[in-house]
């Protein structure tokens, strides 16, 4: 009979064997008990059903961008119906603004090729039409306004450097979409401008500059050949509106400078012709040949005003020749004699002066009215066909002279 007190003692089991029992047994054995180990390991072990399900399902990494997509299309797929509708409606207005614009490049392009070839210009104009949307007003048969800027437009013996024309209310007249007859211009405003440049160029051949001076006048400097001789070339032109279509320019001051030996001026007045330079009636004190020469001839002596004792004591004496010559009275006489008249009756006397008999031949043909006309810049507008085109008013700028130009009741083309 055991005592009460008596314990069976099991077995002592080493751990690590019972360890070393498993690592020996077969990969597809079944669970075992291991014993106390079974309840140390007994969270880690897994379950017969969920290495079924592993191995069922095999593994795969996720695909992030087929889930990003899924979800913006879901984002897009919940905007409201009238958002979409607005997005709809912005895309289609893109659609036909830009219609609208490619079909306005197109007719103003093509007005551009019909004013070059009917008004026979150099180069075709720049046509901008104004208002938005165009194809509206093209089926309205009606533009808001059409600007048409052309350059280089040919105007008696100048050309107009730039001529810009804004039309406003034009009424269309066409077949249709794409065939325009012609067009009604009730009202147009305009600007013109007559550039300098350009009538250097062009009335240039003698070497003439023109500049502004002022708001109404133009300085032309330069040189006119004449004879063989390049004379310097004084004038000034006064620009003044002819009439409603033309302007008109006054020329005055006109003065061609031989040199420093003498200033001819186109007139027949007593201030002009022919006359000695200062410079040159100043040397007649220190050349007494040119001056005895000179007081020989009685009508110039008659003309000078001096007495005729003074004349014979000084050709006599060649200090009193001096003192006469160098006299202001003298040099104010003498620079009043008109030498054309003198060079018929008296050619050796002017050859003695320096003048070549050949430029005192050509400068009585150097009228006024042929220097004027060497110098004009007027110009006329053309007649309209029907309607009015008149000026408005005329002015000189720094670049040219500009002119404000307006008509109404123009036509261009057929029209209704």
């Amino acid at each position: 009979m055991r005592s009460p007190h008596h314990i069976t003692a099991h077995p002592y089991t080493n751990p690590y064997e019972e360890l070393g029992r498993l690592d020996d047994g077969p990969l597809d054995a079944g669970p075992q008990d291991l014993g106390p180990l079974d309840e140390f390991f007994h969270e880690d072990v897994p379950d017969e059903r969920d290495e079924a399900e592993a191995q069922d399902d095999p593994w795969a990494p996720p695909n992030h961008r087929r889930n990003g997509r899924r979800r913006r299309r879901g984002r897009f797929a919940g905007l409201p119906l009238a958002l979409k509708a607005v997005v709809g409606l912005v895309v289609l207005a893109s659609f036909l603004a830009l219609g609208d614009r490619w079909a306005l490049l197109y007719a103003e392009r093509r007005a551009a090729d019909t004013l070059k070839d009917r008004l026979d210009l150099a180069a075709a104009p720049e046509v901008e039409i104004g208002g938005f949307p165009f194809l509206t007003q093209l089926a309205d048969e009606r533009l808001d306004s059409v600007k048409v800027t052309v350059p280089d437009v040919a105007a008696d013996r100048v050309s107009l450097a730039q001529v810009t024309a804004t039309a406003r209310g034009v009424r269309l007249d066409t077949d249709g979409p794409t065939s325009v007859r012609g067009a009604d211009v009730p009202r147009l405003e305009g600007d013109v401008l007559l550039s300098f440049a350009d009538l250097n160029r062009e009335l240039g051949a003698s070497q003439v500059t023109f500049t502004g001076e002022g708001h109404d006048r133009v300085r032309a400097r330069g040189t006119l050949p004449v004879a063989g001789h390049d004379l310097r070339l004084r004038a000034e032109a006064r620009i003044v509106r002819e009439g409603d279509r033309g302007i008109a320019t006054h020329i005055g001051g006109m003065r061609l400078d031989i040199g420093k030996l003498a200033t001819y001026r186109p007139g027949a007045r007593a201030s002009e012709g022919l006359h000695l330079s200062r410079q040159s009636v100043a040397r007649f004190a220190q050349e007494t040949r040119k001056a005895k020469a000179l007081l020989s001839v009685p009508s110039i002596v008659r003309r000078l005003g001096v007495p005729d004792s003074v004349v014979r004591e000084a050709l006599r004496n060649e200090s009193r020749l001096t003192e006469l010559t160098g006299t202001p009275r003298f040099a104010h006489r003498a620079m009043q004699l008109n030498l054309i008249d003198l060079a018929l009756d008296h050619p050796e006397l002017l050859k003695l002066l320096g003048f070549d008999p050949a430029l005192l031949d050509a400068l009585p043909r150097l009228t006024r009215p042929v220097l004027a006309d060497r110098l004009s810049l007027g110009f006329r507008l053309p007649e309209p066909p029907s309607g009015q085109l008149r000026l408005r008013d005329v002015r000189v700028e720094k670049d040219g002279i500009r002119v404000r130009l307006e008509g109404e009741g123009l036509t261009v083309g057929r029209s209704r």
